[in-house]
């Protein structure tokens, strides 16, 4: 059931939307309708850089300290959606986005998806020893390391001596 509404949702949006143009058009005029889409635009990537920056801080910060960036990852998703709500031209949608970037809502949001969603973390590891990234034994194959090898200066190739 939930599947079918998405669609249906996809084409009333876009309806709303223009009736909402139509309506706002009436009431301010078209270049005054025109001007707060470009300007809704506009305040959308301003905002997005600004907030986002933020969150990339506090990401940062937690995967620092060893705290489950949960929080930071869902709230820097909400903000990208936000700032994609406003560059939409659309009044409908701006008016989500502009909800989204409100800290408070994003946090209620949060609360809501907290038990919803899993966050998997990987921790860096040293890196491997040398000796157990050798390549296999091929038959055939003698493999000596830098202290069992040298190469005679004055020959080259099959000339070269073991030790």
């Amino acid at each position: 059931m939930r599947l079918s509404l998405i669609p249906l949702f996809f084409l009333l949006l876009p309806m709303a939307e223009i009736a909402t143009f139509i309506v706002v058009g009436r009431e301010i005029g078209v270049g005054a309708t025109l001007g707060l889409i470009l300007l809704s635009a506009i305040v959308g990537a301003l905002l997005l850089r600004a907030q986002g920056l933020g969150v990339l801080r506090k990401l940062q910060s937690a995967s620092r300290t060893g705290e489950n960036p949960g929080r930071q990852i869902v709230h820097g998703a909400m903000i990208v959606v936000a700032a994609f709500l406003l560059i939409l031209p659309g009044f409908l949608t701006d008016v989500f986005g502009i909800l989204l970037f409100i800290p408070a809502v994003r946090e209620a949001v949060w609360q809501f998806l907290r038990k919803r969603v899993t966050v998997v973390t990987r921790t860096s590891r040293p890196h491997p020893d040398p000796a157990s990234t050798r390549p296999r034994s091929i038959p055939g194959v003698i493999d000596l390391d830098d202290a069992e090898f040298t190469r005679d200066p004055d020959s080259s190739g099959p000339n070269d001596r073991l030790r």
